[in-house]
Protein backbone atom coordinates (compact mmCIF):
# COMPACT_ATOMS: atom_id res chain seq x y z
CA UNK A 1 0.00 0.00 0.00
CA UNK A 2 1.24 3.48 -0.88
CA UNK A 3 1.01 4.85 2.64
CA UNK A 4 2.32 1.81 4.50
CA UNK A 5 5.42 2.71 6.45
CA UNK A 6 7.00 2.27 9.89
CA UNK A 7 5.36 5.57 10.84
CA UNK A 8 1.97 4.07 10.01
CA UNK A 9 2.68 1.22 12.42
CA UNK A 10 3.66 3.67 15.14
CA UNK A 11 0.28 5.36 14.84
CA UNK A 12 -1.86 2.29 14.28
CA UNK A 13 -0.26 -0.41 16.45
CA UNK A 14 -2.00 0.87 19.62
CA UNK A 15 -5.31 0.82 17.74
CA UNK A 16 -4.70 -2.73 16.50
CA UNK A 17 -3.94 -3.90 20.03
CA UNK A 18 -7.00 -2.11 21.43
CA UNK A 19 -9.26 -3.61 18.77
CA UNK A 20 -7.89 -7.11 19.44
CA UNK A 21 -8.40 -6.78 23.20
CA UNK A 22 -11.88 -5.36 22.69
CA UNK A 23 -12.84 -8.20 20.36
CA UNK A 24 -11.62 -10.72 22.92
CA UNK A 25 -13.58 -9.00 25.71
CA UNK A 26 -16.79 -8.86 23.66
CA UNK A 27 -16.57 -12.52 22.67
CA UNK A 28 -15.74 -13.53 26.23
CA UNK A 29 -18.67 -11.60 27.74
CA UNK A 30 -21.11 -12.85 25.13
CA UNK A 31 -19.95 -16.46 25.46
CA UNK A 32 -20.20 -16.38 29.27
CA UNK A 33 -23.64 -14.79 29.55
CA UNK A 34 -25.14 -16.65 26.60
CA UNK A 35 -24.77 -19.73 28.80
CA UNK A 36 -26.67 -18.17 31.71
CA UNK A 37 -30.41 -18.63 31.33
CA UNK A 38 -32.59 -15.62 32.06
CA UNK A 39 -34.98 -16.36 34.90
CA UNK A 40 -37.81 -14.96 32.80
CA UNK A 41 -37.01 -17.79 30.34
CA UNK A 42 -37.61 -15.42 27.46
CA UNK A 43 -35.59 -15.70 24.28
CA UNK A 44 -34.23 -12.57 22.67
CA UNK A 45 -37.13 -12.52 20.20
CA UNK A 46 -39.71 -13.00 22.97
CA UNK A 47 -38.12 -10.28 25.08
CA UNK A 48 -38.12 -7.93 22.09
CA UNK A 49 -41.79 -8.67 21.43
CA UNK A 50 -42.67 -7.93 25.04
CA UNK A 51 -40.77 -4.64 24.93
CA UNK A 52 -42.45 -3.69 21.66
CA UNK A 53 -45.88 -4.33 23.19
CA UNK A 54 -45.05 -2.60 26.47
CA UNK A 55 -43.63 0.45 24.71
CA UNK A 56 -46.42 0.63 22.13
CA UNK A 57 -43.96 0.30 19.25
CA UNK A 58 -46.34 -1.79 17.16
CA UNK A 59 -44.81 -0.70 13.85
CA UNK A 60 -41.53 -2.46 14.68
CA UNK A 61 -41.11 -5.89 13.10
CA UNK A 62 -38.74 -8.69 14.14
CA UNK A 63 -36.81 -10.75 11.62
CA UNK A 64 -33.95 -13.22 11.75
CA UNK A 65 -30.54 -12.47 10.30
CA UNK A 66 -27.65 -14.78 9.52
CA UNK A 67 -24.38 -14.65 11.38
CA UNK A 68 -23.17 -14.25 14.95
CA UNK A 69 -23.70 -10.95 16.81
CA UNK A 70 -25.09 -9.40 13.62
CA UNK A 71 -28.09 -7.98 15.47
CA UNK A 72 -29.20 -4.49 14.43
CA UNK A 73 -32.16 -2.19 13.99
CA UNK A 74 -32.91 -0.77 10.54
CA UNK A 75 -34.82 2.54 10.79
CA UNK A 76 -35.62 2.48 7.07
CA UNK A 77 -38.12 -0.36 7.42
CA UNK A 78 -38.61 -0.28 11.21
CA UNK A 79 -37.25 -3.80 11.53
CA UNK A 80 -35.29 -5.39 14.36
CA UNK A 81 -32.93 -8.04 12.99
CA UNK A 82 -31.84 -10.69 15.50
CA UNK A 83 -29.26 -13.40 14.94
CA UNK A 84 -30.25 -16.98 15.67
CA UNK A 85 -28.12 -17.09 18.83
CA UNK A 86 -30.03 -14.12 20.21
CA UNK A 87 -33.53 -14.67 18.82
CA UNK A 88 -33.92 -18.30 19.87
CA UNK A 89 -31.91 -18.55 23.10
CA UNK A 90 -33.33 -17.61 26.54
CA UNK A 91 -30.09 -16.19 27.92
CA UNK A 92 -29.04 -13.04 29.74
CA UNK A 93 -26.89 -12.06 26.74
CA UNK A 94 -29.81 -12.54 24.34
CA UNK A 95 -32.26 -10.31 26.20
CA UNK A 96 -29.55 -7.67 26.74
CA UNK A 97 -28.74 -7.48 23.03
CA UNK A 98 -32.40 -7.52 21.99
CA UNK A 99 -33.21 -4.72 24.44
CA UNK A 100 -30.26 -2.67 23.20
CA UNK A 101 -31.51 -2.86 19.62
CA UNK A 102 -35.02 -1.94 20.82
CA UNK A 103 -33.36 1.08 22.39
CA UNK A 104 -32.47 2.18 18.87
CA UNK A 105 -36.09 1.66 17.81
CA UNK A 106 -37.17 3.95 20.64
CA UNK A 107 -34.63 6.54 19.51
CA UNK A 108 -36.03 6.32 16.01
CA UNK A 109 -39.61 6.73 17.24
CA UNK A 110 -38.64 9.75 19.33
CA UNK A 111 -36.62 11.32 16.50
CA UNK A 112 -33.56 11.26 18.75
CA UNK A 113 -31.21 13.92 17.36
CA UNK A 114 -27.87 12.06 17.76
CA UNK A 115 -29.35 9.15 15.79
CA UNK A 116 -30.55 11.48 13.02
CA UNK A 117 -27.18 13.21 12.93
CA UNK A 118 -25.33 9.91 12.64
CA UNK A 119 -27.67 8.73 9.88
CA UNK A 120 -27.07 11.97 7.98
CA UNK A 121 -23.33 11.28 8.07
CA UNK A 122 -23.61 7.86 6.42
CA UNK A 123 -23.49 9.11 2.78
CA UNK A 124 -20.58 11.39 3.64
CA UNK A 125 -18.65 8.56 5.27
CA UNK A 126 -19.36 6.12 2.43
CA UNK A 127 -17.92 8.59 -0.06
CA UNK A 128 -15.13 9.89 2.15
CA UNK A 129 -13.75 6.49 3.14
CA UNK A 130 -12.84 5.81 -0.49
CA UNK A 131 -12.37 9.28 -1.92
CA UNK A 132 -10.36 10.73 0.96
CA UNK A 133 -7.24 8.59 0.72
CA UNK A 134 -7.36 8.75 -3.09
CA UNK A 135 -7.21 12.56 -2.97
CA UNK A 136 -4.41 12.34 -0.41
CA UNK A 137 -2.41 9.98 -2.60
CA UNK A 138 -2.89 12.03 -5.76
CA UNK A 139 -2.11 15.26 -3.94
CA UNK A 140 1.16 13.82 -2.60
CA UNK A 141 2.20 12.30 -5.93
CA UNK A 142 1.68 15.51 -7.91
CA UNK A 143 2.86 17.71 -5.01
CA UNK A 144 -0.50 19.45 -4.84
CA UNK A 145 -0.71 19.91 -1.09
CA UNK A 146 -4.08 21.64 -1.16
CA UNK A 147 -5.65 18.59 -2.81
CA UNK A 148 -4.07 16.32 -0.22
CA UNK A 149 -5.46 18.45 2.61
CA UNK A 150 -8.88 18.27 0.97
CA UNK A 151 -8.53 14.50 1.08
CA UNK A 152 -7.72 14.68 4.79
CA UNK A 153 -10.85 16.75 5.41
CA UNK A 154 -12.99 14.29 3.47
CA UNK A 155 -11.41 11.34 5.28
CA UNK A 156 -12.12 13.04 8.63
CA UNK A 157 -15.79 12.22 8.13
CA UNK A 158 -15.06 8.71 9.37
CA UNK A 159 -13.73 10.00 12.69
CA UNK A 160 -16.73 12.30 13.02
CA UNK A 161 -19.06 9.37 12.39
CA UNK A 162 -17.29 7.28 15.02
CA UNK A 163 -17.63 10.14 17.49
CA UNK A 164 -21.32 10.62 16.68
CA UNK A 165 -21.90 6.91 17.24
CA UNK A 166 -20.92 7.00 20.92
CA UNK A 167 -23.93 8.90 22.36
CA UNK A 168 -26.29 6.83 20.20
CA UNK A 169 -24.94 3.52 21.47
CA UNK A 170 -24.54 4.59 25.09
CA UNK A 171 -28.09 5.92 25.14
CA UNK A 172 -29.46 2.71 23.62
CA UNK A 173 -27.71 0.66 26.31
CA UNK A 174 -29.06 2.90 29.07
CA UNK A 175 -32.56 2.49 27.67
CA UNK A 176 -32.07 -1.27 27.45
CA UNK A 177 -31.12 -1.61 31.12
CA UNK A 178 -34.09 0.47 32.21
CA UNK A 179 -36.52 -1.45 30.00
CA UNK A 180 -35.32 -4.85 31.18
CA UNK A 181 -35.80 -3.93 34.84
CA UNK A 182 -39.14 -2.15 34.38
CA UNK A 183 -40.67 -5.07 32.47
CA UNK A 184 -39.32 -7.74 34.81
CA UNK A 185 -37.34 -9.46 32.09
CA UNK A 186 -34.27 -9.06 34.29
CA UNK A 187 -34.99 -9.95 37.90
CA UNK A 188 -31.78 -10.49 39.87
CA UNK A 189 -28.55 -8.64 40.59
CA UNK A 190 -26.59 -11.40 38.88
CA UNK A 191 -28.61 -10.99 35.71
CA UNK A 192 -28.04 -7.24 35.80
CA UNK A 193 -24.30 -7.84 36.14
CA UNK A 194 -24.53 -9.95 33.02
CA UNK A 195 -26.47 -7.29 31.13
CA UNK A 196 -23.91 -4.66 32.17
CA UNK A 197 -21.03 -6.90 31.12
CA UNK A 198 -22.46 -7.62 27.67
CA UNK A 199 -23.51 -4.05 26.91
CA UNK A 200 -20.35 -2.46 28.31
CA UNK A 201 -18.23 -4.80 26.21
CA UNK A 202 -20.21 -3.83 23.12
CA UNK A 203 -19.79 -0.13 23.95
CA UNK A 204 -16.02 -0.58 24.07
CA UNK A 205 -16.02 -1.63 20.43
CA UNK A 206 -17.29 1.82 19.48
CA UNK A 207 -14.69 3.51 21.68
CA UNK A 208 -12.01 1.40 20.00
CA UNK A 209 -13.44 2.34 16.61
CA UNK A 210 -13.18 6.03 17.48
CA UNK A 211 -9.58 5.65 18.67
CA UNK A 212 -8.69 3.82 15.46
CA UNK A 213 -10.32 6.48 13.27
CA UNK A 214 -8.56 9.31 15.12
CA UNK A 215 -5.13 7.66 14.95
CA UNK A 216 -5.52 6.97 11.24
CA UNK A 217 -6.58 10.56 10.67
CA UNK A 218 -3.56 11.81 12.64
CA UNK A 219 -1.29 9.66 10.50
CA UNK A 220 -2.63 11.26 7.31
CA UNK A 221 -2.34 14.72 8.85
CA UNK A 222 1.30 14.00 9.69
CA UNK A 223 1.93 12.57 6.22
CA UNK A 224 0.44 15.51 4.34
CA UNK A 225 1.97 18.00 6.75
CA UNK A 226 5.41 16.53 6.10
CA UNK A 227 4.92 16.88 2.35
CA UNK A 228 3.84 20.48 2.82
CA UNK A 229 6.96 21.31 4.84
CA UNK A 230 9.25 19.70 2.23
CA UNK A 231 7.44 21.64 -0.47
CA UNK A 232 7.93 24.87 1.43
Amino acid sequence: MFFFSPTYLIYMLPAFILMALTSWYVNSAYKKWSRVQAQSRLTGAQAAQRLISTGGMYGVQIQGVAGNMTDHYDPRNKTLFLSQGVANVPSVASVAIAAHELGHAMQDAEDYFPLRFRSALVPVVNIGSNLGWILIMIGIVIRFTELAWLGVMVFAGGALFALATLPVEFNASARAKQLLVQTGIIQTDEEMRGVNSVLNAAALTYVAGLVTAILQLLYYVTLVGGVGRRRG
